[in-house]
């Protein structure tokens, strides 16, 4: 694993995203940032980190989407591998909140970012961001957030985290063409608040931004939610058509 560490930079995955273009970077190549200043979350959210306090990562990831239609197979194995290492540092009740932020009980601690570029030929190139909040303890103006030293009541070395990260997802890669399924099934019995009645809010450009109560019932192969309605039909949303209130 090739390690760019950098002290301050708008957006880790920008900044990676520009080097991906300009030179023949080694797969798996990761940068790390001490503070962000233009971190970004799904949907242009703000990703705020406190400079030092916490993990921001951008990792490349090649040779592994060839199909527009697959690419949130690597959000699978990417959320899989974050929960994965968080259970060996014991953090307790992870789940994943549809489609990749990572949770502890009901507190998001990390979320992920992924930017898919297709080349020429053809091969889809990804940048996978992740910020992970490890030693910030105030979330005062973030009452929904929380952090590994909060959970476990002290602090972490987060240079350790993205060894063992990448690790976890280039075992996941090796292993998909003949695991997808058992890591598909792993990713919804992660997935958070699934099969239980919740309220959404609609966020699609032709509906007129009502609530309505349903249940995650599941996600489509292209990575869609599947919400059971309350006349007993199953809509599909995507990432921009949908937000989860709890």
């Amino acid at each position: 694993m090739k390690l760019i560490k950098l002290d301050a930079i708008d957006s880790t995955n920008d900044f990676l995203k520009a080097l991906s273009s300009k030179d023949e970077l080694d797969n798996f190549t990761v940068v790390t940032a001490e503070n962000q200043t233009k971190g970004k979350g799904q949907m242009g959210a703000k990703w705020q980190s406190e400079s030092g306090k916490n993990l921001i990562m951008s990792a490349l990831v090649k040779d592994f989407l060839y199909d527009n239609k697959k690419v949130f197979d690597l959000s699978i194995i990417v959320s899989l591998a974050v929960i994965e290492v968080l259970k060996s540092l014991n953090i307790p009740d992870l789940s994943i909140k549809w489609p990749n932020d990572i949770m502890s009980y009901n507190k998001k601690i990390g979320g992920i970012l992924i930017e898919n570029t297709i080349k020429s030929d053809g091969r889809i190139v990804s940048v996978v961001g992740l910020g992970l909040n490890v030693n910030q303890t105030n979330y005062t103006e973030l009452p929904n957030a929380s952090s590994l030293a909060v959970i476990l009541g002290n602090t972490v070395n987060k240079d350790l985290l993205p060894a063992l990260i990448i690790e976890n997802i280039q075992t996941k890669i090796d292993l998909w063409e003949t695991n997808s399924t058992i890591f598909w099934k792993d990713y919804y019995n992660a997935l958070f608040r699934k099969g239980i009645p919740m309220p959404f809010k609609n966020l699609h450009p032709k509906s007129s931004g009502e609530n309505f109560m349903g249940i995650i019932k599941g996600v489509s192969s292209v990575g869609k939610i599947q919400i059971l309605l309350e006349d007993d039909s199953v809509s599909e949303f995507d990432i921009k058509e949908v937000q989860m209130l709890y």
